[in-house]
């Protein structure tokens, strides 16, 4: 395909493509029912955006030790419990630490709890005084007061806008966060973070088919995860994996990869993540792949301006979390994640929530502005840009409450 000059923005410019069908496997056999999904398409789908996509993990990296650095009963003026958990990794002479940030409801036990990465430090996402900085690497935005790649006291709160921790409490939820660079930092330099516990003698960086951060991020999920299979004050069944934007495309990979996930929410996480690559509107594989060269593994570039060679698309992401309910959630301003890509995406792993007697989109005519479906698969697309808004949130903790506490 021609490389595009500018990015489309105009529906009448998406090209012509054929969408692989999700039932149908790289042999050509239908799928007629949910255990010929789960023993053949599945792994097959697995397998592919592993090696092909995001990038396999080439070792096991168990968790070394866990410790509670910080707690107190006494959070959000006495309504919540707050933790802050440590999970640290060994291997030959490579140590790595994460910090895990939890607001639990005080009047509960074993509570549900939302699991997502933020993006400056867990102390950004609310003011709170007692939440540690994290002294990893992380990207500047001196308009957040982070300069020097270096968090300080001075971003402290600047993101509590897209983290309403009290009404997530106040619903009966929990909430987990985690800075993403503390697991691997955002930057296109693999001699850092998780990828050198997988490497051979001599090795520098992943082979073609391993690991991009992604696929790291989508793995810290996880150990999370093994910690909060063991916390007594975490009903480990109903975890629910959050992300926004690159961090969306990760919760979309992590919940596809590990079943523990009781549900996905995917936040305008566009090219890569919920939109459908073929379409070529706004973001495309070529720009995602230029602009952040680390993200994905090296295979992926194969399908730069050659959508068209793709033997899948993102829709069968969105499948491979079948029978857990998924959210997909776009901005009506934000063009660059292709709202009508992310919404087909939906609309096209419906049939394989069918097999399993699930509901997802009905139509493929978008729903009106702010208006949600709250289906097993569901979609919204609000007012706004790009972010993360209480609009959002009100939708999620509505949708957890019906898919998963069905209330």
């Amino acid at each position: 395909m021609v490389p595009q000059k500018d990015p489309n923005y105009d529906e009448n410019n998406v090209p012509k493509f054929d969408l692989p069908d999700p039932l149908t496997t790289f042999s050509g056999k239908k799928i007629k029912n949910s255990s010929e999904w789960i023993e053949e398409r599945r792994p097959e789908l697995l397998t592919f955006f592993s090696e092909n996509v995001y990038g396999k993990v080439p070792c096991k990296i168990p968790i070394y030790q866990w410790k509670v650095v910080e707690q107190s009963g006494n959070a959000l003026d006495g309504k919540a419990c707050r933790k802050q958990v440590d999970l640290i990794f060994k291997k030959d002479n490579h140590t790595l630490r994460f910090n895990i940030l939890m607001y639990l409801p005080n009047e509960a036990e074993k509570v549900p709890v939302f699991l997502g990465y933020n993006f400056y430090g867990n102390h950004t996402i609310t003011n709170d005084t007692n939440i540690l900085i994290s002294d990893a690497w992380t990207r500047n935005d001196k308009s957040l007061g982070i300069d020097n790649h270096r968090l300080t006291e001075d971003s402290r709160g600047v993101r509590a806008n897209r983290w309403p921790v009290e009404k997530i409490i106040d619903s009966g939820y929990g909430l987990a966060t985690i800075f993403y660079c503390e697991v691997d930092p955002d930057r296109d330099d693999f001699s850092d973070g998780i990828h050198p516990f997988c490497y051979i003698e001599g090795q520098q960086c992943p082979a073609s088919d391993e690991w991009g951060s992604i696929s790291a991020w989508a793995w810290g999920l996880s150990r999370a995860m093994d910690y909060f299979e063991q916390d007594k004050d975490v009903d480990a069944s109903k975890v629910i994996v959050f992300g926004h934007s690159r961090l969306g495309k990760t919760a979309l990979w992590a919940g596809a990869q590990d079943e523990r996930f009781s549900a996905v929410i995917s936040n305008n996480s566009g090219c890569g993540g919920a939109a459908l690559s073929k379409r070529r509107f706004g973001e495309t594989i070529a720009r995602i792949n230029a602009a952040f060269p680390h993200w994905f593994c090296k295979n992926f570039r194969k399908y730069n301006d050659n959508e068209v060679a793709l033997p899948v698309d993102q829709h069968e992401l969105i499948a491979l979390i079948a029978p857990r309910p998924v959210y997909v959630a776009s901005a009506e301003k934000d063009l660059w994640a292709d709202p009508r890509g992310e919404f087909l995406t939906a609309y096209f792993a419906t049939p394989v929530y069918e097999l399993f007697g699930k509901d997802g989109i009905p139509t493929q005519e978008m729903p009106p502005v702010n208006q949600p479906i709250h289906n097993t698969v569901a979609y919204h697309i609000r007012t706004g840009e790009h972010d993360v808004t209480d609009f959002d949130w009100e939708q999620y903790i509505k949708w957890a409450d019906k898919q998963l506490l069905k209330k």
